[in-house]
């Protein structure tokens, strides 16, 4: 069995905070020449004084340092996700900086660098917010595509031809409760095991519907699309029973002509002949 293991934040921290300010990374940027990477005011400020890189001195450009810097949205979404509430905290400075200062040019314009994008349109969730999902029976091959061709023509209900089923779960809640809920929800026997999938991917049972969320292309324009499947559990396999020392010892000594612990009949050869118990005579 897999069993979850949960790493704290600080266990992950010097790998999520820039070496400059000591904060976690804010518009994380990487030098090309060694990859170590900072925030991009503090990286840039830095590079206007010294063109050698703050933590391995490798030399980041002889000239024009600022043309080896890239922008590393791939990290900064990683810390975005794991920090709690930096998202939101980092939006809120940002509307707060151009509302004091509204003849500030914003450097490229975007919504994100003015801090007009909420946590909802990021695809950032938390632990005690609802999640809506669909979740319907997963088929694969013709059938599925026969389906999915029907309702693009307009030709049915959606729920009638698909059985989809809309649900609000939260945040926090595993694939495995869920498959719990589909089991008693359809009575499914216990020789069989429901399986969540996302598209065509099996889901973990640890992972949360927060997990998915960030695992998966999922921009929350919509419910979470989750499917099903139920199929035979494997069966455990019976071992054969070890005798023990003991019990062979006296297998062996009976079968090689011996006395043994089981209760002997009277042969052939004892009839006519005087038996007794504990020294009293028997009938024969």
């Amino acid at each position: 069995m897999h069993r979850t293991t949960r790493i704290k934040i600080t266990e992950l921290n010097p790998h999520l905070m820039c070496a400059l300010c000591g904060g976690y990374f804010i518009d994380a940027t990487t030098i090309v020449e060694c990859l170590h990477s900072f925030c991009k005011t503090c990286i840039v400020r830095y590079l206007e004084t010294n063109k050698y890189c703050p933590m391995c001195d490798v030399q980041v450009h002889k000239t024009r340092p600022l043309l080896s810097i890239r922008s590393d949205k791939t990290l900064q979404d990683i810390v975005y996700k794991l920090v709690p509430g930096l998202f939101k905290d980092e939006m809120k400075r940002r509307r707060d900086f151009y509302a004091a200062y509204p003849l500030t040019e914003v450097p490229n314009g975007s919504n994100e660098d003015r801090g007009e994008v909420l946590e909802q349109d990021k695809g950032a969730l938390g632990d005690d917010e609802i999640v809506s999902l669909s979740i319907e029976f997963y088929e694969g091959g013709r059938d599925r595509e026969e389906k999915k061709g029907l309702l693009e023509n307009g030709d049915g209900d959606k729920e009638k031809q698909t059985g989809v089923r809309f649900l609000r779960c939260p945040a926090a809640m595993t694939v495995m409760h869920l498959a719990k809920f589909l089991r008693n929800k359809m009575d499914v026997p216990s020789k069989y095991k429901v399986e969540v999938l996302y598209e065509d991917e099996p889901l973990k049972e640890y992972y949360t519907l927060m997990d998915i969320a960030y695992i998966y292309p999922w921009r929350r324009n919509g419910p979470l699309p989750l499917k099903y499947r139920v199929q035979p559990a494997c069966k455990r396999l019976t071992l054969p029973t070890v005798p023990t020392p003991s019990e062979a010892s006296g297998a062996t000594t009976a079968a090689n002509g011996g006395t043994s612990n089981c209760l002997q009949t009277p042969s052939s050869t004892s009839r006519g002949r005087k038996m007794t118990v504990n020294g009293a005579p028997c009938p024969p």
